[in-house]
């Protein structure tokens, strides 16, 4: 199953390398997410959900006409919502996060947005060749499920969001992405999973 994963997650990767107007690379991208939505831990329906949220950040912040939209991001997962970028002002930040809170669906705010400004074109093509590195080495190692893992890099820190099978395979994540050219730090906002409780054996054993 984790072959299956690998392949449709490197169809999608593909997809997004054609036009974007040409109608097959539409349908191949269309087609691909949805696969791959299928075999995360939070599935279709969870993915969508995310996606909504996500939108309806995005447009709260447009509608604010703040310039919120030039200088952060928003990733959500299983509605935890995590901003990332640098602003000019602390109320700038402050209204990003209030501005989060009132989309419906999301059950808590992750706010790594600094006080400050980008780092211009350079630092985000570093961060850009960071994410995608990180990427395809969690894809083709079989002792991650990467199709659970969203990864995002901004000014060399890089935050991973997504579930973890458990403590060992979020390390090793961890550890790849540690090792990486230009990354400062690593910050996991990765739920692992809770095993079942073993269950007790007749007469109190």
């Amino acid at each position: 199953m984790i072959r299956q994963i690998r392949v449709l997650v490197f169809t999608l990767l593909a997809a997004t390398h054609l036009g974007a107007c040409e109608p097959v690379s539409m349908a191949i991208g269309a087609g691909a997410a949805t696969g791959v939505a299928a075999y995360q831990e939070r599935g279709i329906e969870g993915v969508a959900s995310d996606t909504r949220i996500k939108l309806e950040i995005l447009k709260n912040w447009f509608d604010a006409n703040s310039g919120l939209n030039k200088n952060a991001s928003v990733e959500v997962y299983e509605g935890r919502a995590l901003l990332t970028g640098a602003m000019p002002t602390e109320v700038l930040r402050a209204d990003a996060v209030k501005l989060a809170w009132k989309v419906e669906g999301v059950v808590d705010v992750l706010n790594e947005i600094t006080i400050g400004t980008s780092g211009g074109i350079g630092e985000l093509a570093r961060d850009t060749a960071i994410t995608a590195e990180l990427k395809a080495k969690l894809t083709f190692d079989d002792k991650v499920l990467a199709v659970n893992y969203t990864v995002i890099t901004t000014a060399g820190t890089v935050h991973l969001m997504g579930i973890a099978q458990d403590k060992a395979e979020l390390d090793r994540v961890i550890l790849r992405a540690r090792d990486i050219s230009y990354v400062k730090r690593v910050l996991s906002h990765v739920r692992v999973k809770i095993k079942d409780a073993p269950k007790q054996k007749a007469n109190g054993q």
